[in-house]
């Protein structure tokens, strides 16, 4: 299946565990950038995919398994973030990606981007993290509260109400809907309840030592409006970890991307072409 979401983005699969894996991707055969989601989906990374392929890179938005628009379902031990690290690893291979690999992570994908780092799972050459969770930010309680007893059928107005909240000036009601479709899934909602029956901040936490240890060049993007991923937490991180920048994203929220794609975009190509 091949779908064109924008002029220079395709929509494209692979199988990865016998389940068919979504990615969006821009480019032909320049270096790769593997990007990862958290909570949300790939549509995260749609605004700069075309600023890093004009760059000659290739980048590859993907859905992780049960989410977006890929295939297969998560569970509670298949959605940690271990888990998904290593399942990204498995996605990786079936790509036959290139090694060393340039990896980013948004929400959750930044403590799966972190661990992949930190426990050598991939030769990560440089990694970006865009509004992570970083060491005891999350899970923020619009995710925690799927923990205690709300049910997939509240997912859907969850989603959209975070959604609305966190790309701020950039809502309309056709992005908004955008964003929210994958939720009108039972089995899509069903694998957003165990990725948030998954979330625990010992998955960060417990980098951080490794994390320190590290010589690989690290950029923080943030915008700081957001109200759980703070900004205070990259300040601290770029503080603590060595080879590390922060760039700060005024008047955009956890979805940074959608509200500055033309600035997160250039220092995306940036620090991934130094």
């Amino acid at each position: 299946m091949r779908e064109t979401t924008e002029t220079t983005a395709l929509r494209t699969e692979v199988q990865v565990d016998g389940e068919p894996t979504s990615y969006l991707t821009a480019g032909h055969d320049g270096p790769p950038v593997l990007l990862l989601h958290g909570t949300y989906w790939s549509r995260v990374w749609l605004p700069v995919l075309g600023h890093l392929a004009d760059a000659g890179l290739r980048p590859l938005a993907v859905d992780l398994p049960g989410l977006g628009r890929s295939g297969g379902r998560l569970t509670p031990e298949t959605a940690t973030v271990p888990a998904l690290a290593d399942w990204v690893t498995r996605f990786a291979s079936a790509l036959h990606l290139p090694r060393p690999v340039a990896v980013a992570g948004h929400d959750i994908g930044g403590a799966i981007a972190q661990h992949l780092l930190a426990h050598d799972l991939l030769e990560v050459s440089r990694l970006a993290l865009v509004n992570s969770v970083l060491y005891d930010s999350w899970p923020a309680p619009h995710v925690a509260r799927f923990r205690e007893g709300d049910t997939a059928e509240d997912v859907l107005a969850a989603r959209r109400q975070a959604v609305t909240r966190v790309l701020g000036s950039a809502a309309t009601e056709p992005l908004i809907a955008d964003y929210v479709d994958p939720w009108t899934d039972g089995r899509v909602r069903r694998s957003w309840m165990a990725l948030a029956a998954a979330a625990d901040n010992r998955y960060t936490l417990d980098l951080v030592p490794a994390l320190r240890r590290s010589t690989t060049p690290k950029l923080l993007i943030w915008g700081e409006d957001d109200l759980h991923e703070k900004v205070e937490y990259a300040e601290q991180f770029a503080s603590e970890i060595p080879h590390t920048s922060l760039i700060r994203i005024p008047h955009a929220d956890h979805i940074p991307t959608e509200n500055a794609p033309a600035d997160i975009g250039r220092a995306l190509t940036d620090f991934f072409t130094a």
